[in-house]
């Protein structure tokens, strides 16, 4: 019989870390630059500018770090799956290149900015390494091998893994990283603010009005005035223009650590479905495996418990681990080409400057991201990726083919969930921590009945675009299947594009 994942989700990273506390915003500022989103983008952009003296305001919904970038792998490489063949073939050589490019010196400033800053976060340099056991992607990884050697990318293939696990083949990145993101974001974010930067947090952005100067308007309708603004709030909260919805995908992924006698040397990754990503990690002198994978469209799929059953079972299968310590889940977007959008929303507004649709390699494209958006605001023309990077990028071939199989597969989801059956559970019959979905009158009603037997019932329906929510048990979150919008179960928006909370309703009515 499996063991049971733990009862509480916790990131590793957040063991025995204090992270500064700051107050919600409550009066209407001026500033020159307002970021929202306190994750890696938002930190190290406000790092840069504030470096510069410039003057800047961060804001995030929640806490900072607890969204994405506190739920990362934390991996510091150029090898993001497989890439490189991919978009040789689709985009061209030029592409390929200038995104390694991009990568490696976004790598070389988190390493350049540990070294000469002294920042102790567990920094240490690792072999990376893809690899499969399905015959099939034999020849996938064996033409990203290729594409590196054209690229003059320095890499090896290989039969055998350092560790336990078999394969059929595998491809080495040599001098690859890994940190404890936490930790080096924690000196970013101090050294901004010794540099003037003003922080907020519990401070919702909603929208962005135009008059003479850019305004941030929040929830509690205060006013942020400013210059520029960054969203760097995973995804985009304010996409009027743009329709990123369209344009990108949510996945969500699983994390598990345990404690291990034999740490791991190196950095892991498979190519095929499901995925299984592996590497280390040193805490507090105690080492720990961290395992990640199982990823699915945001909204979709089984029970987010199953996901973490399967990773506990494939650590137990390959490596010494006896009890699961942490574990986490995270949701990324993934663009229509793959490569992120970083810059001004649209062509011809460069007064708000967006950075999104990192798939899962947001340490590194994150990173890019606060270099890209820095040098906009701090007019240096000499950023050699904006155009490879551009938001309004579009590539007839293969973006169009991609934008029908994301919307395709919102359609479906739309009309699956207006025609779903609810089952014949009654909300008399639920017990504590346990939700269901029913109907009454027509409206389709989430409930969730909490430990003390309190009951929250909402309606279901996104108020983004009208799709049904789907009840996620591990994190008591409804989330949308169709683009990636999250709610928790009060029905507060905790994850965009929506923005206004689900409708609370009486089951009585």
């Amino acid at each position: 019989m499996k063991e049971k994942p733990l009862s509480s989700a916790e990131p590793l990273w957040r063991k025995n870390v204090d992270l500064p506390k700051f107050d919600k915003l409550q009066q209407s500022v001026k500033t020159d630059v307002c970021i929202v989103g306190g994750g890696i983008t938002g930190i190290t952009t406000a790092y840069l500018l504030a470096k510069e003296g410039v003057k800047v305001i961060l804001v995030d919904a929640d806490n900072i770090l607890n969204g994405t970038t506190g739920h990362t792998t934390a991996k510091i490489t150029e090898q993001h799956g497989l890439i490189y063949d991919e978009l040789f073939k689709n985009l061209g050589e030029e592409v390929a290149l200038k995104y390694y490019q991009a990568a490696k010196e976004s790598n070389n400033f988190i390493k350049n900015t540990i070294q000469q800053q002294g920042i102790s976060c567990g920094y240490e340099e690792q072999d990376a390494y893809l690899y499969t056991n399905d015959y099939y992607y034999v020849d996938k990884i064996e033409n990203e091998f290729k594409a590196y050697n054209v690229l003059d990318i320095k890499a090896e293939l290989v039969d055998n893994l350092p560790i336990q696990i078999p394969i059929k083949k595998g491809l080495l990145m040599p001098g690859q990283a890994q940190f404890h993101p936490l930790k080096y974001l924690h000196f970013l974010l101090h050294d901004a603010i010794n540099n003037g930067l003003e922080v907020y947090e519990y401070t919702v952005a909603m929208e962005v009005e135009r008059n003479k100067h850019t305004t941030v308007i929040t929830k509690g309708d205060h006013r942020i005035t400013c210059n520029y603004v960054v969203s760097a709030s995973h995804f985009p909260f304010h996409d009027n223009e743009g329709l990123y919805f369209t344009r990108m995908y949510a996945e969500r992924s699983y994390v598990i650590a345990g404690k291990t006698d034999s740490k791991v040397k190196g950095m892991y990754i498979n190519v095929e479905s499901a995925t299984r990503s592996v590497r280390s990690a040193t805490i507090d002198n105690e080492d720990y495996i961290i395992i990640a994978g199982e990823n699915h469209r945001a909204g979709q799929g089984k029970s987010s418990i199953a996901h973490y059953e399967e990773l506990q079972s494939f650590a137990k299968t390959y490596f010494d681990v006896d009890h699961i310590a942490y574990r986490w889940s995270a949701q990324d977007l993934t663009t229509l080409d793959k490569l992120p959008y970083i810059g001004p929303i649209t062509d011809g507004d460069p007064s708000i400057l967006i950075a999104t649709g990192y798939r899962k390699w947001g340490m590194t494209n994150g990173t890019l991201a606060a270099n890209v958006l820095a040098s906009y605001i701090l007019k240096h023309e000499n950023n050699q990726y904006r155009e490879l990077l551009s938001p309004s990028r579009f590539k007839a071939d293969p973006m169009i083919k991609k934008l029908f199989t994301v919307n395709a597969n919102t359609a479906k989801e739309f009309i699956k969930g207006k025609f779903s059956f609810t089952g014949d559970t009654k909300v008399d019959d639920l017990n504590q921590d346990e939700a269901m979905i029913t109907h009454n009158k027509g409206i389709r009603i989430g409930v969730y009945k909490d430990k003390q037997d309190n009951i929250y019932s909402v309606d279901t329906t996104c108020t983004h675009l009208g799709c049904e929510v789907n009840w996620n048990q591990e994190d008591r979150t409804w989330d949308c299947p169709c683009h990636g919008s999250r709610y928790n179960y009060t029905g507060e928006v905790i994850e965009g594009p929506a923005k206004q909370p689900l409708k609370n309703i009486s089951i009585d009515d």
